[in-house]
């Protein structure tokens, strides 16, 4: 074994003078950091940190949002930190100093400008025996960390090494003329910064155009074109009605007043369930439409009874009163636009929609999903020109990002809050005080606090607010008992610093601007996915001088924990690996940033490895949404269309067997089809275990084909395949030919005459005939059964060509060009298909490797499960992010046997075989299926002949294994080598 320095002496050889000299060691090689999408230097900056002994950072711009991530790292290791920074321009705010001084374990200088300009980016990590560094252009901000175009050196030298010490040493001569961060420092800091920010006077010109309009200042965002565009063609179809679903933050009112403006009324009506929100969107339509005179606007509500103005915003409970609804003609209004719509189910709203008739009416709602059993979709013709949902509106900067942190909940009497917690230590003196400890260490944005809790019960929002308060945090609760004028004073109390939180229960989920706010607590279980969205949307409004949004969530014993990186991240896939990856990677696109405590990470986890199908009940959930949404049975076809529910999480409630209708009986058994013809269903069955996942698209294509046109032959399949982009070589064809004909099923004894009973059973289970005939021209037809069968049952044809698109839609996520494509998810079955073998082998015979047709697989289950036989727990084990450790089954010697065939060409160079990589964490993960890394090498040199000591019925065997190292062409990315080798197994 080569020591580290050794190793590291070949990776500085490789990096700089030839790749090709030693082999290649990714864990010490010198790379370029550029932010990709399989590597940021926020993602390696933060692997160092977790990794080291002690850093130091030397970067001149830093933003405190950023650094809620160290925050949440150093809180769980003792690792020692020093960062020097600067003064230079005054890019750094004082609140961002003042978040530094609360780092654990981390000493702080600044580099005054007065010394000179200093403008370093490098990060020093101190190793045992090693150090790294990062040095380039990446200052500590969230852009230059995450999304920017970023060139950053990676390199690792011994501790003697002359680039480190230099780098090491320039640190230690500007640290000593750094001055020691200190609170009274930033006091003085504070006073220079405000003289040196101090906003210009802006000479505003008084010129206005001729129509008096200054529509040119509020110009549509992209995806507000987009939903323009579509609102258009909507009305060019003759629709009357349509839903625009929008995410809190992105703009719907100026959407709808940019639709007004286009659409030109003669009268508009605007409806909304609070004056509050009447008036804003007054002020934002008038600022749109501009031209008209602001008498042309006006409000009916119970405080305005303004009824002739052409633009009027009225309240759904004031307009609904017959004395005012019958001062209207029904046709008053051409145009009728509804806010927040999801309320349009009540019959308060119906009286509305039942009076007016107008030429278009428009829906807004950032949640079409209800709970009950009101179809908003329905109420306006399931016509639904656009969505944006929240991660889009992230990824777009419609919205400030969030650095969401996910704590441990507070412990009584060593217990966890969960869900039966009694009130009284959910409202305890400890666990407001440790909110408090929890929330200045994570701070917040601005200069002042505006904080919103959110809490499950109206008694315990009571008794936090006045704990907060009696903690020096003046706050205040508030309920849906509280009326609209009280609402609003308190938001006013919150805006000028009065209050500096507001309590709340049953509001602020929906409806309610409140722009400034810059910090969110949850103090309670997530109910859904929708909830979470709403409240967490609550603060990423943009509002002047606002950059981020700091959310601090208490995640105690609840059953519902693992919903949070659901809504968190917009997974919709309800499986329970994404969930997980999710969860230990914290990744999620843009600015934002996701941390959970070790802790908290780890109750999320012991979650996803409770009850076998955990996400039944959201898929039913979404299953029945869709429904309402599509105004029919959704297919599998619609989930993958609308971005809901992941194929393989709708047949984990069938614990992957069965098919669509199976679901169907299960989540709905009024929609689904009743069959008497057993291979009819056994035909569904089959295509949808073998082709739904898109892993292989032949037969899709082939499926598809002949579904249009009756006939196919090999070389129409040759040119449909050739014409996807996809690789394609006769073994395939024969592989595809083998499967679709069910020859690859048969077993290796089929033909013999002792043994026809058993094939009978075996064959039988797939339907016991060919799905297609083939002629001796190579001509390809559907089986005379299933032809009928698509001609004569609407119900199977709508299910089999279902499984097709479908299938084809899920191909969509595979690199076409290649057999496997590396970070896909596959079972050893799967291997088996797509690698063209003869027959199939039962996963068990497979084990953890195979040899056949000049492929040898390897399956590793890198942490066993302690009630695996010894005999079979192989420690198989990453000896770096390029390179596995493995072992043969027992009973081998090298140089014998199967061995010879394993390892044929290793020792020349020439290996005869090629070696595929299958990875998964934990065999507890209660699924079969593996991580594909790539092709890898057997290095000749590391084959070893060990023994291993077996309990075989009491008696210890030593038994003959061989051991290997198998060398990957492709490194695996950083996230999933942490995850794999240091991933939590609760």
């Amino acid at each position: 074994m080569q020591s580290t320095n050794q190793k590291i002496k070949n990776a500085i050889l490789n990096s700089f003078l030839d790749k090709n000299t030693f082999e290649q060691n990714d864990e010490y090689a010198a790379k370029l950091i550029a932010n990709t999408k399989d590597e940021t230097m926020y993602n390696r900056i933060l692997d160092e940190v977790q990794h080291c002994k002690s850093f130091t950072f030397a970067v001149a711009f830093i933003e405190s949002g950023i650094l809620n991530s160290l925050k949440t790292v150093l809180k769980d290791l003792n690792v020692q930190g020093r960062i020097l920074t600067s003064t230079y321009l005054y890019f750094n705010k004082p609140q961002m100093f003042r978040e530094l001084l609360k780092l654990p374990n981390v000493e702080i200088r600044v580099y005054e400008q007065n010394h000179g300009k200093f403008h370093a980016k490098g990060y020093l990590f101190q190793h045992e025996g090693y150090q790294s560094a990062l040095v380039g252009s990446s200052n500590f901000t969230a852009g230059a960390l995450k999304v920017n175009k970023e060139w950053n050196l990676l390199f690792t030298s011994h501790n003697n090494g002359k680039l480190t010490e230099d780098i090491a040493s320039e640190i230690e001569e500007q640290w000593k003329g750094a001055s020691k961060l200190s609170p009274e420092w930033i006091d003085e800091y504070e006073k220079k910064y405000k003289i040196q920010n101090k906003p210009a006077i802006k000479v505003v010109s008084q010129s206005v155009d001729e129509d008096n309009s200054n529509y040119s200042i509020i110009k549509p965002n992209k995806m507000q074109k987009e939903a323009l565009k579509n609102l258009q063609k909507l009305r060019l179809l003759r629709e009357t009605k349509g839903l625009i679903i929008s995410a809190t933050g992105t703009g719907k009112t100026y959407l709808a007043a940019l639709d007004v403006k286009n659409y030109n009324p003669k009268r508009f009506l605007f409806v909304a369930h609070r004056e509050q929100i009447l008036k804003k969107s007054l002020d934002s339509f008038h600022k749109v439409l501009g031209g008209d005179k602001k008498t042309n606007y006006g409000i009916l509500s119970g405080n305005a009874k303004n009824t002739d103005a052409k633009y009027l915003f009225a309240t759904v409970q004031t307009l609904s009163k017959a004395e005012n609804l019958n001062q209207f003609k029904r046709d008053e209004f051409d145009y009728i636009l509804i806010d927040e719509a999801h309320h349009v189910g009540s019959k308060i709203y119906g009286k509305l929609l039942d009076y007016f008739t107008p030429d278009f009416l428009l829906g807004m709602t950032a949640t079409p999903e209800r709970s009950d059993d009101k179809n908003i979709y329905e109420l306006f013709d399931y016509n639904v020109p656009y969505e944006i949902r929240l991660q889009e509106a992230l990824e777009e900067e419609m919205l400030v990002p969030f650095h969401y942190i996910g704590v441990s909940d507070y412990t009584y009497n060593g217990e966890v809050i969960d869900d039966n917690t009694n009130l009284k230590y959910l409202v305890s003196e400890e666990r407001v005080k440790y909110v408090v400890e929890q929330s200045k260490y994570y701070g917040y944005d601005g200069d002042v606090l505006h904080g919103l809790v959110f809490v499950s019960r109206k008694e315990e929002a009571d008794e936090i607010a006045k704990l907060l308060t009696k903690n020096g945090y003046p706050s205040q609760m508030l309920s849906g008992e509280d009326s609209q004028e009280q609402r609003e004073q308190a938001i006013e109390k919150l805006k000028n610093g009065e209050l500096t939180y507001l309590v709340t229960v049953d509001i602020f989920n929906e409806g309610i601007d409140i722009p400034f706010i810059n910090q969110v607590i949850m103090m309670r279980k997530t109910e859904s996915v929708i909830v979470f969205v709403q409240q967490l949307g609550r603060g990423l409004r943009k509002a002047q001088g606002k950059e981020y949004l700091t959310v601090i969530d208490f995640i105690g014993n609840y059953k519902n924990n693992y919903l949070i990186p659901v809504a968190l991240t917009g997974d919709q896939s309800r499986t329970r690996e994404g969930i997980r990856e999710h969860v230990e990677t914290g990744q999620i696109e843009g600015l934002s940033t996701i941390n959970f405590e070790l802790v908290a990470k780890k109750r999320i986890l012991k979650q996803l490895r409770g009850k076998k199908n955990l996400f039944t009940l959201e898929i039913k959930k979404d299953y029945q949404e869709l429904k309402r949404r599509l105004n029919k049975t959704p297919l599998i076809a619609d989930f993958i269309k609308n971005n809901m529910v992941a194929s393989q999480a709708i047949l984990s409630i069938l614990n992957k067997k069965g098919n669509y209708n199976d679901f169907l009986l299960k989540v709905d058994k009024d929609a689904a089809y009743s069959w008497e013809n057993d291979y009819l269903d056994k035909t569904l069955t089959f295509i949808t275990s073998e082709f739904l996942s898109g892993k292989r698209v032949h037969e899709l294509l082939l499926l598809q084909k002949l579904l249009d046109n009756g006939v196919s032959s090999r070389s129409e399949l040759e040119k449909l395949v050739v014409d996807n982009g996809s690789y394609c070589n006769d073994d395939v064809l024969d592989s595809v030919e083998r499967i679709l004909t069910l020859e690859y099923y048969k077993p290796k004894s089929y033909d013999d005459k002792n043994d026809k009973e058993k094939n009978k059973t075996e064959f039988a289970k797939l339907g016991g005939q060919a799905l297609i005939e083939i002629s001796n021209n190579k001509e390809y037809r559907f089986n005379k059964e299933i032809s009928e069968l698509l001609e004569s049952d609407p119900g199977f044809k709508n299910l089999f060509v279902d499984v097709i698109k479908a299938g084809l839609l899920n191909a969509r996520k595979y690199d076409k060009e290649n057999t496997f494509t590396i970070e896909k998810r596959y079972t050893r079955s799967d291997v088996n298909r797509l690698l063209n073998w003869q027959r199939k082998i039962p996963a068990q015979s497979i084990g953890g490797y195979f040899i056949e047709n000049g492929y040898c697989p390897i399956f590793v289950t890198y942490v066993k499960s302690n009630d695996i036989d010894d005999s079979i727990k192989y420690e198989d084990r990453f000896i770096s992010n390029s390179k596995i450790h493995c072992y043969t089954k027992n009973g081998r010697k090298l140089g014998q046997g199967e061995t010879l065939k394993m390892f044929a060409g290793v020792s020349e160079g020439t290996p005869k075989l090629t070696y595929l990589l299958f990875v998964k964490r934990s065999d507890a993960e209660d699924d079969d299926e593996f991580v594909y890394l790539g092709t890898g090498k057997v290095t000749a040199d590391s084959l070893k002949q060990e023994y291993r000591e077996i309990d075989k019925k009491g008696k210890l065997v030593n038994t003959p294994i061989v051991s290997y190292d198998l060398k990957l062409d492709t490194s695996i990315s950083l996230a999933r080598y942490r995850m794999l080798t240091e991933g939590s197994n609760e």
